[in-house]
Formats: structure tokens, C-alpha cells, sequence
């Protein structure tokens, strides 16, 4: 029953981190936006002592405004696709400490489509932030690649895969030790 109880501490825990990280990303994802009208916002012409605020903005020579355009874009939508993934993994943890076990069918069916997600949402976010920056940079001269890895989320989406086979196995113990215990009452 230690176990069990550190399991659920854990879930608790878990489902308070993907509250803040959702928030988090909602605040990104907002940042960003507004960020991209912000900036399409600024006229041309307008000075801040002599220089335009779109020269202040370009004072890097590697960067320029095609590229915090690509960059804002690309932001928004990682933090979208983030947000999504922590509210499927918040809803996880919510059923599992309902249940009061990890060890349920319904559980590693979550457990399971939580893997999958962590697979396949980052990796459509990587397409579509190639996709954008391929249109952005159609748009603007000079617009600098992007370097967005997801190596991190395919090996947490496979762990979650296995867990969830694992946790599929106990509850399928779980049931027959169930069935046993009926019997022998019998």
C-alpha cells in the first residue's frame, strides 16, 4: 500500500504540474500572437531618437524581422500543441487518483492514447512550424532556419506506451485475482 500511495502523491503532483504548464503555454501562445500584431502594428516611419523602432528591433545581424515573424509563429504554435498535451495528460491524472489505482483498463487506455499523443502532437507541431517557416520565408529574405528537435517527446511517448502496457497487465491481475477471490467465497 506504500507504493500505492506514493503513486497517487505522484498523479497529484503530476496534475499540478500540467495545470501550471498549461497556463504557461496559454500565456505563450497569447505572447506570441500578440507579439506577431505588435510588430506588423509598428508603421514604418515612426523614430525613437533618430532610429526607426524596426531598426531597433533588427539589431542583430543574424535576425531579422521575417525571422521573429517565423520564430512567433512557430511559438504559437508549439505552445498550442503543448496545451493540448497537457490537458490529455491532465485528464490522466485526474481519472487515475478517481480510480485510486493506475491499475485499470480504462486507465491504460488513457495511459495509451497519452503516448500516442506525446508522439504525434509535437511531431505535427514541428511539421507545421516547417510549413510555416517555409511560407515565411517566401515572404521575407533572410529569414533564418529554425531548429526544432522532438527526440524528447518520442522516447516519453514510447514510455508512456509501455506503462500503459504495463498498467493493462495489472488490471487484467487484478480482475482475475477478483474472480479467483469470488470463486473461492463461493
Amino acid at each position: 500500500m506504500k507504493t500505492l500511495k506514493t503513486i497517487q502523491t505522484l498523479s497529484k503532483i503530476g496534475k499540478i504540474i500540467c495545470k501550471i504548464i498549461f497556463i504557461f503555454c496559454i500565456v505563450g501562445f497569447a505572447g506570441c500572437i500578440a507579439g506577431i500584431i505588435s510588430l506588423a502594428c509598428i508603421p514604418e516611419g515612426l523614430k525613437l531618437g533618430g532610429t526607426t523602432i524596426k531598426g531597433l528591433i533588427e539589431t542583430s545581424p543574424k535576425a531579422n524581422l521575417g525571422t521573429y515573424y517565423t520564430a512567433m509563429a512557430a511559438g504559437a504554435v508549439i505552445c498550442a500543441g503543448e496545451a493540448v498535451l497537457c490537458k490529455i495528460a491532465e485528464r490522466y491524472f485526474k481519472h487515475e487518483l478517481e480510480a485510486g489505482t493506475p491499475f485499470t483498463f480504462e486507465g491504460a487506455k488513457e495511459l495509451m492514447r497519452l503516448g500516442i499523443c506525446t508522439i504525434c502532437i509535437p511531431l505535427a507541431t514541428v511539421i507545421v512550424s516547417g510549413i510555416i517557416y517555409g511560407i515565411m520565408s517566401s515572404f521575407f529574405s533572410g529569414v533564418n532556419e529554425l531548429n526544432l528537435g522532438n527526440s524528447v517527446s518520442i522516447g516519453l511517448g514510447i514510455m508512456f506506451i509501455i506503462t500503459s502496457l504495463l498498467c493493462r497487465h495489472g488490471a487484467e491481475v487484478s480482475q482475475k485475482n477478483e474472480v479467483t477471490d469470488d470463486e473461492q467465497d463461493k
